[in-house]
């Protein structure tokens, strides 16, 4: 029985009203942090998991979909809004150093990390700066291309919202008081914007769980009734995206195989679909996609020393210290995203070939990469071969990109065909345009290191996750994601994260 409508704020309602045929099939994509293929796979083969297998039968199912690199939420989510990698919407990771503002920028890493470089920087440049100026201003996302179409879109609890309409973020007395933060900040965002408690287009109309143990509202209780108070009241924009963060907290304390919370999505996914009233109606009315952010690759236990303290084997350098300033004795600035870093080099005094021969006699360090008059210098720890590419050139991968190789592939896992120009990726997908894309994403002389799986890299108080799981690196395991598309039959074209913002928008324009 079709449930009783509710009231709605009207200048939010008028505002997602869409202007094409209300009968017209929605997209709401639902991007579930750390989802994994191994975790669906075993949940429907142990029957715990109905929601997904039914939208599996009914759909598309891809388990090898490309996510971006670094593999860290901000700047994946970056990278599917805008269809660009970083080098091109310059979010480069979670933590980055900026030249510019001679700054760490953390957008919140863990709680120690954000103390030492001081809470009002941490605010600023979540809330203020990362979609209003971080975010590239030229490069277009999805929510800004669709208003100049005429089409709606909204976000919930999205990291990445910019968009075209005004909107406005409050916070509470005792957040804005003792920090630099405004009561009121104004913001553009898409025609609907739900941001946790700080922007609530239901608050006054219904309970959400926006308290402290509720993270002020970033949860997917919170997701979940604001997309079925939308469904339930006709209100769905043309395209929704839906942030559920609650797997990615549980999967880096307990690990990849717990199911625990898997099957707490698939509970949550079947209330969305029963606001149709049956999934069935829910595949009629609207195109419904999930998708993994990254994967996790289980960090192995303490007494196996999975921890590479980067501070311990740099010890011969000047490396500054979290909260510290920069002095003229500085050398390098390392930025932390668990299981990679963006390394700065500030000396002429070493090369990044000496620092790479420190680095590499650790057996844990995987990928070490930075840039060398044009081309992109590539080592790994335990191997004495070297790699070199560019950007362009005679050999084409799967992705119709194609690129100049020196020295030895193997040390990307790369399957070479002389005959035809071709390459294949191995360990580390489309690594060529991701490692390519991380090096450009910002201003500097930086290097990229990567852990092997089951290590994780640290410096100070960065946090870690003894016998959990971590990411951000460039493996198989973090960089493959699932997709399930349900209520189209059309394909997307590459199975890259980059790709899907083209894909929504072909299915949006029919």
């Amino acid at each position: 029985m079709q449930q009783k409508k509710e009231p709605f704020l009207s200048e939010a309602s008028d505002r997602i009203h869409s202007k094409t045929n209300p009968d017209s099939p929605k997209i709401i994509f639902i991007c579930v942090d750390t989802l994994m293929s191994q975790s669906i796979d075993k949940g429907i083969e142990q029957k715990k998991l109905p929601t997904f297998q039914y939208l599996i039968e009914h759909g598309q199912y891809y388990k090898n979909v490309v996510t971006s690199f670094p593999t860290m939420s901000v700047s994946i989510d970056s990278t599917l809004l805008t269809g660009t990698y970083p080098d091109e919407h310059r979010v480069p990771g979670l933590v980055w150093y900026s030249m510019q503002d001679k700054k760490l920028i953390n957008y919140g890493s863990g709680f120690m990390e954000i103390c030492r470089n001081g809470i009002n920087q941490f605010l600023s440049d979540t809330l203020i700066h990362m979609n209003g100026s971080h975010l590239n201003p030229h490069t277009p996302t999805i929510y800004e291309e669709l208003a100049s179409i005429g089409l709606k879109s909204g976000s919930i609890n999205g990291l990445i919202y910019r968009g075209s309409s005004d909107h406005q973020l409050t916070f509470p007395f005792w957040i804005h008081m003792p920090t630099v933060l405004p009561r009121k900040l104004k913001v553009k965002g898409p025609d609907l914007l739900a941001y946790a408690a700080f922007s609530n287009p239901l608050e006054g109309v219904k309970k959400l769980p926006v308290g402290p143990i509720g993270k002020f509202g970033f949860n997917n209780g919170y997701s979940l009734e604001m997309v079925k108070h939308l469904i339930q009241n006709e209100q769905l924009p043309d395209f929704l995206y839906v942030y559920f963060p609650d797997l990615d907290r549980r999967i880096h304390k307990k690990g990849p195989s717990d199911l625990d919370y898997v099957i707490r999505t698939d509970e949550q996914l079947q209330a969305l679909l029963q606001a149709f009233d049956s999934r069935e109606e829910a595949l009629k009315k609207a195109v419904i996609i999930i998708l993994g952010d990254n994967g996790m690759t289980h960090v192995l236990p303490k007494n196996q020393q999975p921890i590479i303290d980067l501070g311990q084997s740099l010890k011969g350098y000047q490396v500054l210290r979290p909260g510290s300033a920069l002095s003229d004795q500085t050398e390098i600035i390392l930025a932390i995203n668990d299981r990679m870093a963006y390394l700065y080099k500030l000396t002429s005094q070493y090369s990044f070939e000496q620092i790479a021969q420190t680095l590499q006699t650790d057996q844990r360090i995987d990928v070490l990469a930075w840039k060398d008059q044009g081309w992109i210098r590539v080592v790994r720890a335990g191997s004495s071969q070297e790699f070199a590419y560019q950007s362009q050139g005679d050999m084409v991968d799967p992705y119709k990109q194609t690129w100049t190789l020196d020295k030895d592939p193997n040390v990307l896992d790369l399957q070479i065909n002389t005959q035809k120009h071709t390459l294949e990726y191995g360990h580390y997908p489309d690594v060529l345009r991701r490692l390519h894309s991380a090096l450009n994403s910002h201003p500097g002389e930086y290097m990229v290191v990567t852990a092997k799986p089951g290590y994780e890299l640290k410096y100070d108080s960065s946090p870690t996750h003894k016998g959990g799981a971590g990411h951000g690196g460039i493996s198989q395991t973090e960089s493959l994601v699932p997709l399930i598309i349900a209520g189209t039959d059309q394909k997307p074209e590459f199975l890259r994260v980059v790709d899907l913002k083209s894909y929504f928008l072909q299915l949006l324009k029919g």
